[in-house]
């Protein structure tokens, strides 16, 4: 494992976060933390999703350049834009960077599908299957493709694990989203397969955990750009104790150290990051 120093404690690995198209979103904030702990980043994006979004996509171009001057010396970036609804993306997405940037150290699969849903009466078999597809089975496919890299072949109990794996859940364990069925469903999925993942890959030095990020505002939390009843969003801020909703660098900086080898022991679990959140269902 390459030589770290405190000040950039991931030089010499490199990341690959998924769903980095939007300078407001979780992604965005997890690249641009690991970027200044010295990571290189490995790059996906799907800026159509977000395009179709009432908060909008930004140009793909200038988020990647941004994060680009976020690099130490001696990192690199490379992106692969892809629809992880595609059975194929995920295979393709870890070889083509991986090819370019070298052996990949950590996956934090951020992305997830947006709207498109509806309570149980309204769902229908696309909805599932869209949730389906994006939000648990690409996070699955990328996470084997991930693992069976040949980097891993060579550790051994007694060894620091060289890898980590993060996954995004949401707050479906903790109470109800009635409007949310096949995005709870899809996500309540990746909770309940993590322990096993997480169990199969410790012995290949993989570290795998979840972070619930809770209520992010990451655009439709905001009145001009919602795609729920602003009545609503009054409640949700109401809920935080704080008075304020949560921020994408919040769990963004839970993410960063659950990569970082300060994280190294803690395995198959998944963290809160709710700033006290209190549900009022």
């Amino acid at each position: 494992m390459p030589t770290v120093s405190s000040e950039h404690p991931l030089h010499g690995r490199t990341a690959l976060v998924t769903g980095v198209s939007r300078r407001r979103g979780i992604a965005f904030a997890v690249a641009s933390r690991l970027a200044r702990m010295g990571a290189s980043l490995a790059l996906t994006s799907h800026a159509a999703h977000d395009a179709a979004q009432p908060w909008g996509a930004d140009d793909p171009a200038a988020v990647t350049a941004e994060l680009r001057e976020q690099l130490v010396p001696g990192a690199r970036l490379a992106e692969v834009p892809a629809d992880l609804a595609d059975p194929d993306a995920p295979d393709r997405v870890v070889a083509a960077l991986a090819a370019e940037l070298g052996h990949l150290d950590a996956l934090v699969c951020v992305h997830a599908r947006s709207g498109g849903d509806a309570a149980l009466p309204q769902q229908t078999p696309e909805m599932l299957d869209g949730h389906w597809q994006v939000n648990a089975r690409s996070t699955l496919l990328l996470t084997k493709a991930f693992a069976a890299q040949p980097g891993f072949d060579g550790w051994r109990p007694g060894q620091q694990p060289p890898g980590r794996v993060v996954w995004l859940s949401s707050g479906q364990h903790l109470g109800p989203m009635r409007d949310e069925v096949a995005y709870v469903a899809s996500k309540g999925a990746l909770l309940g397969a993590l322990r096993t993942v997480a169990d199969h890959l410790i012995e290949r030095g993989i570290v795998v955990n979840a972070v619930n990020p809770g209520p992010v505002n990451t655009g439709y939390l905001d009145v001009a750009t919602t795609d729920r009843d602003p009545a609503v969003l009054e409640q949700v801020l109401a809920a935080f104790p704080g008075g304020r909703f949560g921020e994408p660098d919040d769990p963004a900086r839970l993410i960063a150290w659950l990569v970082s080898d300060d994280g190294r022991w803690v395995v198959g679990q998944v963290i809160d990051s709710e700033g006290g959140f209190r549900r009022w269902a």
